[in-house]
């Protein structure tokens, strides 16, 4: 499992280099299956409850110290190989001038959605100015966490266009979709605008020292593979493209007839969502890629033997791909309990060290 020669590798400089993570991301030999679990660093743990009370959600994704401690504290709890910077996918779009917030118990409302051409211009270009809290996070990170690599955090344009169109979360993307297949002009210049946004957020991650970045998509799957192609890959390509110089990380949910188009977006490694066994995976996204997953994440209420057995079958699923980074296949869920994601780290270590 080499890097092939047309695959940037990651920044040899950087301490966290030869890290598991980064080598499974490059599909290169590891010493151990690397795990990191999707909203490690959140509601599931009880020092981040502490910290977070009485902060608003944005607040709390402005104010470097509290971005530092939060993501640094899933790393102390659960011995993961790498650290999700702690962040949220609308707040580059927060950065730029949109009017929104993130209400408890509903998620992001966006004041006055997007519906018109003349909207477009509420999305000016992000530059590193308009994200300093961002710039001075991730340096205290990349200073406290030394060989542990930090992974660069944002939203995927279609997600954030379903934020914007529809003006909250939506089950069913109507407005979405009607906006994509009715007024092709309009959603094309507003996948362009959020396409840009999010390759300036990510690249401001990048250069202040992540080692990686996860591109998430978390509504794309409410599309057709065709659909995707023609109106969301594209876009999601440019983003990737501009990272080039890390390895990238694009995961979506409901995404199993997307996998391979996914992959062919250019990201390094492909995101499984639970829904789909990892070698199957594996197959769809096809050759020259790693990927992640994708442990169930509701497994983990189930009893201990349980959650072992499945823990071992998707390592040995993950067998198959050139590299394999083990994840849940979406985020943790507040109820978790902290013992039990600790316990599947050391489970899946325990498996794979060679």
């Amino acid at each position: 499992m080499s890097t092939p020669a047309d695959q940037p590798s990651a920044d040899p400089t950087r301490p966290a280099h030869d890290s598991a993570f980064l080598r499974a991301c490059r599909r290169e030999p590891v010493p151990h299956t690397p795990v990191w679990f999707m909203r490690q660093a959140g509601r599931a743990l009880p020092e981040y409850r502490k910290l977070r009370e009485g902060t608003a959600m944005l607040d709390s994704c402005m104010r470097p110290e509290m971005v530092v401690e939060i993501t640094l504290q899933p790393v102390r709890r659960f011995g993961v190989d790498a650290a999700i910077f702690f962040s949220d996918i609308v707040v580059p779009l927060k950065a730029v001038g949109v009017d929104l917030d993130i209400v408890p118990g509903v998620g992001p409302v966006v004041a006055q959605p997007f519906r018109t051409l003349a909207d477009l211009d509420r999305l000016p270009v992000l530059t590193p100015d308009d994200v300093p809290y961002v710039t001075e996070s991730v340096r205290g990170l990349v200073g406290e966490l030394g060989a542990t690599p930090l992974i660069g955090f944002a939203g995927a344009p279609f997600t954030l266009a379903s934020y914007l169109v529809e003006g909250g979360p939506s089950k069913d993307q109507r407005r979405t979709k009607a906006l994509m297949y009715g007024e092709p002009e309009l959603w094309r210049g507003l996948m362009e605008r959020l396409a840009a946004i999010t390759t300036a957020f990510l690249r401001v991650q990048v250069d202040a020292g992540a080692s990686a970045v996860q591109l998430f998509d978390s509504w794309v799957g409410a599309l057709p593979a065709a659909d995707y192609r023609q109106h969301v890959q594209p876009h999601s390509a440019g983003v990737l493209a501009a990272l080039a110089d890390v390895p990238r990380i694009h995961f979506g949910v409901g995404t199993g007839e997307l996998l391979h188009d996914m992959g062919q977006a250019g990201a390094d490694v492909v995101g499984v969502d639970w829904r789909v066994p990892l070698d199957e995976a594996v197959r769809r996204v096809g050759p020259g890629k790693a990927v992640q997953g994708n442990l169930d994440p509701t497994l983990v209420f189930a009893p201990t033997s349980v959650v072992r057995e499945k823990t071992a079958a998707v390592v040995e699923a993950g067998r198959a791909a050139e590299g394999h980074v083990f994840n849940l296949g979406h985020g943790v869920l507040p109820e978790t309990d902290p013992d039990v994601l600790a316990r599947v780290v050391d489970h899946v270590h325990e498996l794979t060290a060679v």
